[in-house]
Parts: structure tokens; C-alpha cells; sequence
């Protein structure tokens, strides 16, 4: 939409104006390159028999110390009914997690994530039992 206005004004312009506009231009077209999204991530819980979980705790933490202490947490949400949550404005680091539903959980398996990539959307599953 933006991108398309930008076009059609610079049709319009005559050569001289274009080469006057041509570091705005370039300007504009750096901005709407620039990476608007943040580091996210979503996670997917299933139970051993690999349905999803909804209603979920999922609390995530940046060190191991914080996880084991469950103290400090990054993050905390509810799975949807479709049992993801989705976590937003992430640093680009690896996260310890714990997920918890009634007698439920992640122990033993599943408790830390790889290092998220920035500005992009990661995906993780995590089984409770």
C-alpha cells in the first residue's frame, strides 16, 4: 500500500525531480526494508499422546539458576485451545521452560529451548507427562 504510493508519485515526478528525490527515495526504501518484527517465540504443548494442551502454564526464565529456583521469570502465559502460546520482544538467547497443567509437566525433558534467532518468529514443542 505505502510501496505503491511511493511508486506512483515517482511516475509522476519529471527526471530532474526524480534525480533532486532520488536520496529520499532511497531513504524510504531502506526504512520499509528495515525488520519490523521482533524476536518471538511460540510454543506448542502436547501431552504423551501427542494431542495439545490447553490451558497450559509455560513460564520461561533466562538462566538455569532462575529456572531451578522458578524465580525471575522472562516470560510467563496460558496455552490457547490450540495449545501454543506465543511469546513476544524475546532477547536472542536460549530459555529454560517450564510447563505445568494440573499433575502435568515438562520434567525431564523438553526444559530448555536453542538459541531463538533475532527478529524472526521461532517454534518450539514441548511435551508434558
Amino acid at each position: 500500500m505505502f510501496e505503491n504510493e511511493i511508486i506512483n508519485e515517482l511516475k509522476s515526478l519529471t527526471m530532474k525531480t526524480i534525480f533532486r528525490s532520488l536520496p529520499a527515495c532511497l531513504f524510504l526504501i531502506a526504512l520499509m526494508s528495515f525488520q519490523l518484527i521482533k524476536t518471538q517465540l511460540t510454543v506448542s504443548i502436547r501431552n504423551e499422546l501427542g494431542n495439545t494442551e490447553e490451558g497450559v502454564t509455560v513460564q520461561l526464565f533466562e538462566t538455569e539458576e532462575d529456572y531451578k529456583a522458578e524465580t525471575n521469570k522472562a516470560a510467563e502465559g496460558i496455552t490457547d485451545k490450540k495449545g501454543n502460546i506465543k511469546f513476544k520482544d524475546l532477547k536472542a538467547i536460549s530459555y529454560y521452560v517450564i510447563a505445568r497443567k494440573d499433575d502435568k509437566d515438562n520434567a525431564g525433558g523438553g526444559e530448555q529451548t536453542g538459541k531463538l534467532e533475532a527478529n524472526k518468529i521461532n517454534k518450539v514443542t514441548i511435551v508434558i507427562q
